[in-house]
């Protein structure tokens, strides 16, 4: 028989999550008490952990900001919830990449019915090549939509393991190569060290005058500068950010008013969306837990993420 795990949920009442662990086997039950924690706020609010928890899940993908706070430890296992989200941020990137490569950048700004004028370029993801950089959960549950729409998928990620439905995948060593044989590329890879900056005005210019520049994951790994210098030179066709560098992009910032530029304020993945996803994780790693099987979205400490 599994153990029973006592699990600690925080902060403050969090019915969904108490659920999601008692639905799994789990006890709720105080910090001091537990062997396993349930965080859903950020790192700043996290109390030091008694020597007896032996596993934390954190709420978000992206936990960058756990490693800067210096909070992620070797004393224990570290879960996030990579994966967790995918369906609904792999959504919100092919609209992003749809929406650019249709024109509805330029014309949603329009205010004349002028279709000679106000109307940009339009293209198709038919017959076009799609990178995906950072093919994990995300990336993933992009690639059915995309193929669907006539497009062939080149992953890359950290190792080049085979993706299901990517016609190609490279290893992050050659992540260089993806510039020049792409139409469009996604940025959907994690904030580290070795990727901040990874699309400066080099990657940039071998994407070319006709590509789309779609990031869901973090502006860090976007040089802002060479980006904004590129779009208003045409140098490529367009870039979608949900994610930016600095984050919030200030009211004055060039890329505000930059035609070829669609923004969204971080909202691949919208409150309303979060609860449900994030319960699901908890239960299953909390099941995994009690039963001594290996946790989904285990952070390896030395990478980053």
């Amino acid at each position: 028989m599994p153990d029973t795990p006592a699990v600690h949920v925080g902060p403050g009442e969090r019915k969904d999550l108490e659920e999601a662990v008692r639905r799994a086997g789990g006890r709720v039950t105080a910090l001091d008490d537990a062997d396993a924690v349930v965080w859903a706020a950020g790192p700043g609010e996290l109390p030091d952990l008694p020597d007896a928890v032996r596993w934390v899940q954190l709420p978000s993908a992206g936990i960058e900001s756990w490693f800067s706070a210096g909070r992620v430890d070797r004393d224990r296992t570290w879960t996030s919830a990579a994966g967790a989200y995918s369906e609904a941020v792999a959504e919100h990137a092919v609209a992003l990449l749809l929406a650019g490569v249709r024109g509805l950048a330029v014309s949603a700004r329009a205010r004349t019915w002028d279709a000679e004028a106000s109307a940009a370029p339009q293209t198709t993801l038919r017959g076009s090549t799609v990178a995906i950089i950072g093919a994990g959960g995300i990336g993933r549950a992009m690639i059915p939509a995309l193929t669907a729409l006539g497009a062939t998928v080149l992953a890359v990620t950290r190792r080049g393991r085979d993706v299901p439905g990517a016609a190609e995948t490279l290893p992050a060593d050659r992540v260089e190569e993806v510039w020049g044989r792409a139409d469009h590329v996604v940025l959907a890879a994690p904030a580290t060290s070795g990727t901040k900056a990874l699309v400066g005005a080099e990657q940039l210019a071998a994407l070319g005058p006709r590509g789309w520049l779609v990031n869901i994951a973090r502006g860090s790994l976007v040089d802002t500068g060479a980006l904004a210098d590129a779009l208003s030179r045409g140098a490529i066709a367009g870039a979608a950010l949900d994610v930016t560098d600095p984050e919030p992009l200030p009211d004055d910032h060039p890329l505000w008013s930059e035609p070829r530029a669609l923004i969204t304020p971080h909202v691949a993945n919208p409150p309303q969306l979060q609860t449900g996803g994030l319960a699901a994780r908890v239960e299953e790693n909390v099941r995994r837990f009690a039963e001594g099987e290996e946790l989904v979205g285990v952070v390896d400490v030395d990478a980053g993420y």
